[in-house]
């Protein structure tokens, strides 16, 4: 159903792709937008490593929530800051795109969990998670991204 990747050599493996999934802040989600057009959004997420899932939050109204519910079909893509050879000058890019289906969490207990996944990563202090979960929570929208296939590639911009 996916496409194996063309240049394997420079393909990551799992463990790779995990762990940028799970470093890095924020990439870009794309999702089937209005008129069949596609609409990518950068997004902040965290790796649920419990779940082998990326979990996202946002409104509870809009083009992204409204995209979803017609097709959850997505993609999903991270990467890296990149380094450079010592004597080169092209940024050598760790790259990871992900496809799945894209759910909107109802469950209260789940999209605590989330809430917290993601505040963990993002806030300075467990505490200041839970005030932003307790101020913010009734109006956010938690989303998790089942993973259907996933590959990663190291990509050198010359």
């Amino acid at each position: 159903m996916f496409r194996k990747m063309r240049r394997f050599k420079q393909q990551l493996t799992e463990e790779e792709c995990i762990r940028i999934l799970t470093e890095e802040p924020r990439g870009v989600l794309a999702v089937s937008g209005d008129d069949g057009y596609p609409y990518a959004l950068p997004i902040t997420h965290c790796y649920d490593r419990k779940n082998h899932s990326i979990v996202f939050h946002g409104a509870k109204a809009g083009h992204k929530a409204d995209s979803i519910k017609r097709n959850d079909k997505v993609s999903f893509c991270v990467y890296d800051k990149g380094f450079v050879k010592e004597g080169d000058w092209a940024l050598n890019i760790k790259s990871v795109i992900v496809f799945g289906r894209m759910k909107l969490v109802e469950d209260k207990d789940r999209a605590l969990e989330i809430c917290r996944l993601l505040g963990n990563k993002f806030y300075p202090t467990p505490e200041s998670v839970e005030t932003e979960i307790e101020r913010d929570f009734s109006r956010v929208q938690c989303l998790e991204l089942e993973i259907e296939h996933m590959t990663g590639k190291l990509v050198n911009e010359k």
